[in-house]
């Protein structure tokens, strides 16, 4: 009797048995797996195509909305109006994230990378022709299908780098994919209110967006093109034991299988209120921040940007911490704790006029809370082993994009009401919900023993899901 799995490549692996019993299964010696374990250096070249395609991305997620005054003005629509050009983006996820997760699972990573850059280019091309007055519907048609495409990328780092990377590499490499996305977003905090800055001649507004959707639908289509050429589904052979022991999973099953982890479940929820928390603030970053600094644009824009590049290095240090400690839950419950912190701090600072003191509460903001979106897919992944990681993140992005909406929309409303102090009041009291559903998570680092090639990672395979 043998068990026969699978190599990455499609070519069967044969285990031999040592039972005397057809009951009984034979564990792979350390030996045996180590001989089929090897990295790819071209897991660089993937990890970056991915990053410049989720830049690219995630650059046209606020480029309108932090030129809200302008947008306003050039198109006559309302602050609401402008708020959609962000809210879009979530919106459109809930209801694809579960047919872009079985796209995944059953096309695979080269097939949902390919069709995301497609969407991405298509979308900023039609922005481009969606620069006179009246073309408002045109330049929201664009950017829906800019925000569908994003379906194909906010899963994705988690299953990237257990696919790509070894197993001191998966945390870093995950980090380095929700890098890209990041980069992306301060880039598109800072670059329009340089391009198009406020006028009253609405001739040269038109000409200034050319310019911005131009260089957008040019970088997208480069970006298309090298991922169409360059872009592997997966390398000769598997980089770790979590790998090489995978089977193919059953989408139902794996459904079911998350829906009755409770720890999941917690995560899934608090993750929701983080980051869309942080969809609410960088959204309403320029119509809250106009009140006490009007007519600094630019300066709005920079502070948008250094809230995302701290939170960029603070993904990167997160991973790193991860890779060296393996502390997930307990890294995890700290950044979150330090999240809400800075989001208190940032309720009370904000109204003071003061620009220092806003902008190292923004760095510290920035830091702690986007540095939390790639503590939030590991952990998960941990919870959730063996089940595929870009569903279990999938559904972590519908519940962040959930809380997006409602979160942005019951802000925008209080801000209207009652002024920011409320509304960011609101904010940080769901953030006070989320940190104590944190700590209820339980540390079940089921993907570290695999890793670790336990035998106990064996049975948590269903023998159903083939």
């Amino acid at each position: 009797m043998a068990l026969e799995s699978s190599k990455s490549d499609g070519t069967p692996l044969q285990i031999p048995a040592i039972a005397t019993s057809p009951a009984s299964l034979t564990v792979p010696t350390e030996e045996d797996i180590d001989k089929d374990v090897q990295v790819s250096p071209y897991r660089f070249v993937i990890l970056l195509l991915f990053s410049l395609y989720s830049l690219s991305n995630g650059f046209q997620w606020i480029e309108l909305s932090i030129i809200r005054d302008v947008v306003k003005s050039h198109y006559s629509v309302s602050d609401q109006s402008v708020n959609w050009t962000a809210l879009i983006y979530c919106a459109s996820y809930i209801p694809l994230i579960l047919p872009a997760s079985w796209i995944m699972e059953k096309k695979g990573l080269r097939c949902s990378v390919v069709l995301g850059a497609a969407g991405t280019m298509l979308g900023s091309w039609i922005k481009v022709f969606a620069t006179p007055r009246d073309l408002f519907w045109l330049l929201m048609i664009g950017q829906t299908i800019v925000a569908c495409s994003q379906i194909f990328i906010l899963s994705v780092p988690p299953r990237l780098a257990t696919v790509w990377f070894g197993s001191q590499e998966v945390s870093r490499a995950c980090a380095a994919g929700v890098f890209g996305n990041q980069l992306g977003i301060a880039l598109g905090f800072q670059v329009p209110t340089l391009l198009v800055p406020m006028s009253e001649d609405h001739n040269l507004v038109a000409k200034n967006l050319q310019i911005l959707f131009g260089v957008v639908a040019g970088v997208t289509s480069v970006v298309f093109i090298a991922i169409l050429l360059a872009f592997r589904e997966k390398p000769s052979r598997p980089p770790n034991k979590g790998q090489l022991m995978e089977l193919p999973s059953d989408y139902r099953n794996t459904m079911r299988q998350l829906a009755t982890n409770s720890s999941y479940l917690l995560l899934l929820i608090s993750y929701g209120i983080n980051t869309g928390t942080f969809y609410a603030v960088s959204t309403l970053l320029s119509q809250v921040s106009s009140k006490y600094y009007p007519d600094e644009g630019s300066r709005i824009g920079f502070l948008g940007f250094m809230l995302v590049v701290a939170g960029m290095l603070g993904s990167v240090v997160c991973g790193i911490m991860l890779d060296k400690t393996k502390k997930f839950k307990e890294i995890t419950l700290i950044v979150y704790t330090m999240s809400m912190i800075c989001m208190f701090a940032y309720t009370f600072v904000l109204p003071l006029g003061h620009v220092w003191p806003l902008f190292y509460i923004a760095l510290a903001l920035g830091f702690f809370m986007t540095g939390y979106l790639p503590l939030g897919f590991e952990f998960a992944s941990e919870l959730t082993y063996p089940e595929h990681e870009n569903t279990s993140a999938g559904l972590l992005n519908a519940a962040a994009q959930l809380f997006g909406v409602l979160f942005t929309s019951a802000a925008t409303e209080l801000l209207g009401r009652f002024g920011d102090c409320p509304a960011n009041l609101a904010l940080s009291g769901a953030m006070v919900i989320g940190t104590i559903m944190t700590a209820f998570c339980k540390s079940d680092l089921r993907r570290q023993r695999a890793f670790a090639g336990e035998s106990q990672t064996l049975p948590s395979v269903s023998l159903a899901r083939t």
